[in-house]
């Protein structure tokens, strides 16, 4: 359970040693957004909602929202099934649609009608978390979908090598049960199994800049959420008191100009250039993005994109693995017999399909969030079924009347391991299920043309991070057969931060 004490110490030292600034912020912001809730309720009174559209009541539901959020949405669902419906944040009512027809329309409208760039902004406020640059110029993005995804047979091998250095360095094989907090633990891993193609060795194994990405992770969540709390001509502000980012990105620059003065002394030299995604970068940077700067800002917004939602979704699958170790000798007689056909390559992790079924059956219960797919109108817009919506009106859909819908998925609120397997096996293509391939019956790496550029890596990532764990080590919970509870943040699910899982050597 997320409790008072975690949130100050958590908080930006900031914002803790200004309690007037709180104060003072949380007056502001409480009457704003009275007034900003009257003013958009008027405009989204024809859409229905569980909580009340009243100003101050609305604000009230607002705060259930961020505690309860997906109780909130479902409730919602099930007064007004098949209905578009509106939910109260604490700054803005979101319309949530429901139906596949819908879904579909939001995935087929372009940028300059519904702004999934707008969208993200308002999410995590790039212009003051990652930079504006990162949103004007996003040239990363088809880096990874393309170059990364395409180099991943050649990469694979590097990927496995460090993952076991990893967990050798940090859940050290004993034979006595050790216990390591899951979370933490499992960015640290992430985070050096990530920067192995991100920037290679030795830098990858660098204690400070493997604690430096997991820090600006945590950074770029707290600031981004502390600052949408906040009117919009705050930010600017707000951000200079509160945001650890700019000191993170001169921690970066520090650790990373010599591999770039590096870089740059091979290429002048004509020598072969690293496979890595610091080599993709440095080859199509232009201008000022060429810099130290802009490098390194750019390398640490993508180890933000690949910690923060890989950490996350191997943390929720492991608390399934440790809580029922009856699942690890199916897996492990899988992972057995594809090494031995295909050993430690892309290949391999292609054919771990239990693996890959338990991690997809563990993000569909255990999403990063149940309001994905969202949208900002960027003018006033009608939906197929007549609804209309203002313009800035940000739009989602209610995931869990995708994943927990019995349509799709019978006994949805079960965990079913081998669930994908066998819808696999019912498949002409064979690929329909696989973890990476996206749908109206499968949003957890988003859908469309927005969805995850670099899920075919994280898929990778995740299999040879379960299959070297399921392979080296007995598992458990301190408190077995109880799965840890999920901490949720509005509509955002996090694995439980605190919760440890023991690990000995494989007892084979």
């Amino acid at each position: 359970m997320f409790d008072l004490d975690d949130l100050f110490v958590r908080l930006p030292p900031a914002i803790v040693d200004r309690p007037i600034l709180l104060i003072g912020i949380g007056t502001l912001v409480y009457w704003l957004t009275l007034g900003y809730y009257k003013g958009q309720s008027r405009k989204l009174a024809h859409i229905p909602t569980t909580e009340s559209a009243l100003p101050l009541f609305s604000y009230l539901g607002a705060l259930k929202y961020f505690w309860d959020a997906r109780n909130l949405i479902n409730a919602g669902l099930q007064k007004w099934p098949k209905t578009v419906i509106k939910i109260p944040d604490l700054l803005q009512w979101i319309v949530v649609a429901t139906e596949p027809e819908l879904i579909e329309e939001i995935r087929k409208a372009p940028e300059n009608v519904l702004s999934f760039v707008d969208a993200l902004e308002e999410s995590i406020q790039i212009e003051y978390t990652l930079g504006g640059h990162v949103k004007t110029n996003p040239y990363h993005i088809p880096i990874i979908r393309a170059q990364l995804t395409r180099a991943l047979p050649q990469l694979v091998p590097e990927v496995h090598e460090e993952v076991v250095d990893a967990f050798n360095d940090f859940i050290p094989p004993t034979s006595d049960w050790t216990s390591f907090r899951a979370l933490e633990t499992f960015m640290n891993i992430v985070c050096r199994a990530s920067n192995r193609i991100f920037v290679g060795r030795p830098l990858c194994r660098d204690p400070d800049f493997v604690a430096l990405n997991v820090q600006f992770t945590v950074d770029v969540v707290q600031t981004g959420a502390l600052l949408r709390l906040l009117p919009s001509f705050l930010r600017p502000l707000v951000s200079k008191l509160i945001s650890n980012v700019p000191k993170r990105i001169q921690r970066g620059i520090k650790l990373l100009a010599p591999l770039l003065a590096a870089r740059r002394k091979q290429r002048e030299d004509n020598d072969e250039k690293p496979v890595d995604l610091l080599s993709w970068l440095m080859d199509e940077a232009k201008d000022e993005e060429t810099t130290d700067w802009y490098l390194t800002s750019r390398i640490l917004t993508v180890n933000f994109a690949a910690i923060h939602t890989s950490s996350m979704t191997f943390t929720q699958a492991f608390y399934y693995l440790a809580a029922f170790p009856e699942y690890m000798k199916p897996l492990r007689e899988e992972v057995e017999e594809v090494i031995r056909r295909e050993g430690w390559t892309k290949e391999g992790t292609d054919q771990m399909y239990k693996i890959d079924s338990f991690i997809k059956e563990s993000q569909r219960l255990h999403p990063l969030g149940v309001l994905p797919m969202q949208r900002v109108a960027v003018n006033d817009y009608t939906f197929s079924d007549g609804t209309t919506v203002p313009s800035g009106t940000t739009i989602a859909i209610a995931l869990d009347n995708v994943h927990l819908n019995e349509k799709y998925y019978p006994n949805a609120l079960t965990f079913d391991p081998w669930r994908f397997v066998k819808l696999k096996e019912q498949d002409a293509t064979g690929k329909r299920f696989d973890i990476v391939t996206t749908g109206l019956d499968s949003l957890a790496f988003g859908y469309g043309r927005h969805a995850c550029p670099g899920r075919y890596f994280a898929a990778c990532e995740l299999k040879l991070m379960f299959a070297h764990a399921v392979m080296n080590y007995d598992v458990k919970l301190e408190d077995e057969g109880v799965r840890p509870k999920d901490m949720w943040v509005a509509s955002s699910c996090v694995p439980n931060p605190k919760a440890k899982v023991m690990f000995r050597k494989r007892v084979l």
